[in-house]
C-alpha cells in the first residue's frame, strides 16, 4: 500500500479464487472468480460490498449490472490504517483492531485513489459518471480498469491462478494487494499476500443425481448456487400457493418477515420456498424481501409463478448476498433441467405446520432436511424428513 495523508491502504485489495460456486451470466464454475476492492483487503474476505467477476470475461460483469444494482451493491467505505495516533489507545487499553479504521468514500476522493476504481450515481437522472462528477454518491466500479489495457490486473491474476492451480494440483485462493505506481502512467504494483488451496470438498456434498430418487426428495434440482451439506434444518417456510396473489407480493414480504422474527428468536435456520424472484425490486415478479426478512434462511428455492413466464433470479441485486452470506439457491423452475419439487408432500403434510399465515405456511418436521450442493456440478438437493441423499 501507499501512505495518504495520515492513513495507510493500498489501491486496490481482493481475494481470486480458481473455483466459483456462484457462477452467473453464461459463466462457470472453473472459471474462478476475482473480488476486488478499493482499500485492504478486509472489506472482501469479511464479505462486505465488493465487485466480483469471472477472469475468463471479465466485462460480462456490465451486463448483469444496472446503475441501479450498482447503488444497492457497490463498495462504498473503505478500510484503512490510521496513522494520525499511533501506539495505545487513550484509555492505555489495547484496541481489537489496532489502528484499523472504516471510511466513507469522501476520503478516496480527497487522496485521489477514487478516480482510477470508482464512478458517481447521480440521484438526479439515475445513472452513473465519470470520478470527478460532483454530486451524486461514490461507488466503485472498476469501470475504468476494465476499459484501461494498461493496467493488466486481470491477466496477471489469471496467470497466477494458473501457476497455483499446477503447482496444488487443485483449485485455489489467492490474497492480493495492488498499488498504482505515481507517474508510471497508470501501471500497477501488484504484491501477491498469499496462496492456498481452496477446500471444495467441505461439508459432504459430492453429488451424484442419477443416485437420487425423486420420490425421496422435497427438491432436486441441476441449477443450484453454493456449496456444501447444510445441516440442522428442521423447518420451511413456505409461500401457499392458494392465497398466493401477485398483486399482493408486498404483503407477502411482510408476513414472511414476521415469521422470519420468531425464528431468529428460537434461533432456527430454514429453507424458504416462493415463486418468482426472490428478492425482486419489481414486486410483479417475485416476493421483494429485504434480507432482513429473511436472515434466518439458510437456503432459498425459487418457482415458477403460475400465470407469468420469468428466468431464473440469478442476479446481482440477490447475487451479492448470497455470495457473503453463504446462502444456497435452488432454481426449482418448470423449464430447468432435471428440476423436481414434490408439491404434493409440502401440501399434505398438516401435521408439520406449526404456523400459518394468509400468504405463509411455517413447517416444522421432528427430523432434519438433508440439504447439499455440490458446488462442481450445480446439483441441489433437499432430501424429504429422515432421509440422505447418496454421496460418493
Amino acid at each position: 500500500g501507499r501512505r495518504h495523508q495520515d492513513m495507510f491502504y493500498p489501491d486496490l485489495s481482493g481475494v481470486a479464487r480458481s473455483h466459483n460456486f456462484y457462477p452467473l451470466g453464461g459463466m462457470k464454475p472453473e472459471d474462478g472468480l476475482i473480488c476486488p476492492a478499493l482499500g485492504l483487503g478486509k472489506t472482501v474476505v469479511e464479505g462486505g460490498r465488493c465487485l466480483r467477476f469471472s477472469p475468463t470475461n471479465p466485462s460480462s460483469i456490465f451486463r448483469l449490472f444496472t446503475p441501479r444494482d450498482y447503488l444497492n451493491n457497490a463498495q462504498r467505505e473503505l478500510y484503512a490504517l490510521d496513522l494520525s495516533t499511533p501506539g495505545p489507545s487513550p484509555d492505555n487499553l489495547p484496541r481489537p483492531d489496532g489502528n484499523l479504521i472504516l471510511c466513507d468514500m469522501n476520503i478516496a476522493r480527497e487522496h485521489g485513489t477514487f478516480n482510477a476504481v470508482g464512478q458517481v450515481y447521480s440521484m438526479v437522472d439515475r445513472s452513473l459518471h465519470p470520478p470527478d462528477h460532483k454530486p451524486g454518491v461514490g461507488l466503485v466500479t472498476f469501470a475504468s480498469l476494465f476499459n484501461d489495457s494498461a493496467f493488466r490486473l486481470n491477466d496477471a491474476l489469471s496467470y497466477l491462478l494458473a501457476v497455483g492451480k499446477a503447482g496444488m494440483s487443485g483449485p485455489v485462493e489467492i490474497e492480493w494487494a495492488a498499488s498504482l505506481v505515481p507517474g508510471a502512467d497508470g501501471r500497477l504494483e501488484l504484491s501477491l499476500l498469499q496462496i492456498r488451496p481452496m477446500v471444495i470438498d467441505q461439508g459432504n456434498a459430492n453429488l451424484d443425481l442419477d443416485l437420487i430418487q425423486p420420490e425421496d426428495a422435497i427438491c432436486l434440482t441441476s441449477s443450484a448456487l453454493g456449496h456444501g451439506a447444510f445441516e440442522g434444518i428442521f423447518d420451511i417456510v413456505l409461500v401457499r400457493t392458494d392465497t398466493f396473489n401477485r398483486a399482493l407480493t408486498r404483503e407477502i414480504a411482510e408476513e414472511i418477515g414476521e415469521i422470519n422474527d420468531v425464528l431468529k428468536v428460537q434461533g432456527r435456520r430454514c429453507l424458504l420456498i416462493g415463486p418468482g424472484r426472490w428478492g425482486s425490486t419489481d414486486p410483479r415478479l417475485g416476493i421483494p424481501v429485504l434480507w432482513s426478512q429473511i436472515s434466518q434462511a439458510a437456503c432459498i428455492v425459487e418457482t415458477e409463478l403460475k400465470d407469468l413466464k420469468v428466468a431464473p433470479s440469478q442476479g446481482s441485486h440477490f447475487f451479492q448476498n448470497m455470495t457473503s452470506l453463504g446462502v444456497g439457491y435452488f432454481s426449482a423452475h418448470d423449464d430447468t433441467p432435471r428440476a423436481h419439487l414434490d408439491r404434493h408432500f409440502l401440501l399434505a403434510a398438516p401435521s408439520a405446520v406449526v404456523e400459518q399465515t394468509h400468504f405463509v405456511r411455517l413447517l416444522r418436521f421432528s427430523q432434519p432436511l438433508d440439504i447439499a450442493i455440490d458446488g462442481r456440478s450445480g446439483i441441489g438437493v433437499v432430501m424429504k424428513p429422515g432421509l440422505r441423499a447418496p454421496r460418493w
